[in-house]
């Protein structure tokens, strides 16, 4: 085989660079497709200070994210009309009760839902946890997201841990919010 590399002109050694960088490309996209539709959790790069952000919950109350530094906090935008995002709901409101006095904080950022229509859902599922009326723009602040639902993962060091794109496994979920509600105060 060494003979036969050493006999290979420079259009065959395009080729052979060539095939290498295909298949390292392709398995990183196919790494990266299936962490997305199988809602994997993946680091944010360099853990990216969360947004300080401000707004009216649907009962009127004013919520600022700044309020709940020095606790886990889970940020999920959703919708009511999207099925898969109603349907994992009722796993935030068990975390929340599970882990509210450990430290833990849910909150619900709900994309273009009809106000009367989300106040009625979050009645109706017993969301036990501020929720927001909002659009996109409360997305923007964190960078974006690609689709609903997205959670973001915040430290007590107010930090982005983790983002889950699509819907979430919340075996990995819980593990990430136990991780980061034991680990040393800074």
């Amino acid at each position: 085989m060494a003979t036969n590399l050493k006999k290979l002109t420079p259009l065959g050694w395009f080729m052979v660079l060539f095939t290498i960088m295909g298949l390292v490309a392709g398995i990183y996209v196919a790494v990266h497709w299936v962490n997305a539709r199988h809602g994997i959790a993946r680091a944010a790069p360099g853990l990216p200070v969360a947004p300080d952000i401000s707004f009216t919950d649907i009962n009127g109350a004013a919520v600022h994210t700044a309020d709940y530094k020095g606790k886990v906090v889970l940020v999920n935008f959703w919708a009511a009309w999207c099925v898969p995002c109603a349907d994992e709901i009722p796993q935030f409101i068990a975390l929340q009760k599970k882990y509210q006095d450990q430290g833990l904080q849910v909150i619900g950022i709900s994309v273009e839902d009809d106000p009367g229509d989300l106040r009625t859902f979050c009645r109706k599922t017993q969301v036990n946890y501020p929720v927001a009326p909002s659009n996109l723009t409360l997305a923007d602040a964190f960078g974006g997201v690609l689709g609903l639902p997205t959670t973001f993962v915040i430290g007590r060091d107010n930090r982005i841990h983790s983002k889950h794109d699509g819907t979430t496994d919340f075996s990995v979920l819980e593990k990430e919010v136990v991780a980061l509600l034991n680990a040393p105060k800074s």
